[in-house]
C-alpha cells in the first residue's frame, strides 16, 4: 500500500487515531475484567496510556469533532473500571 504523504496517517488524522486507540484500550480493559490477571491489567494500562497520548495529540491539533469528547468520556470510564480490576488482582 503506497503512502500519500511522508507524514503518517496518525499525524494526518489525530481524531481517527484517538478513536482507534480508545477501541483498542476498550478491548484490553474488557479482557482484564474477564480475566483479572496482572499481565492483562498491565496491558490495559498501557493501552489506556497510549489512548491518553492520542487524546492530547487530537486536542493539540484542535480536533473538535463529536467523536473526540465521546471517546474521552469512554476513556475515563475505562480507567475507573481498570482501577477496580487492579484492586481485585492485588487482593489475589
Amino acid at each position: 500500500m503506497a503512502k500519500d504523504s511522508d507524514i503518517s496517517w496518525k499525524k494526518d488524522h489525530p481524531s481517527a487515531f484517538f478513536s482507534n486507540s480508545v477501541q483498542k484500550a476498550n478491548r484490553a480493559v474488557k479482557q482484564a475484567m474477564s480475566h483479572p490477571e496482572e499481565m492483562a491489567v498491565e496491558h490495559a494500562f498501557n493501552a489506556i496510556s497510549r489512548a491518553e497520548k492520542a487524546y492530547i495529540n487530537a486536542e493539540q491539533h484542535n480536533e473538535h469533532m463529536d467523536a473526540v469528547p465521546q471517546n474521552k468520556e469512554q476513556l475515563d470510564l475505562m480507567k475507573q473500571q481498570l482501577n477496580e480490576v487492579q484492586g481485585i488482582v492485588k487482593k489475589q
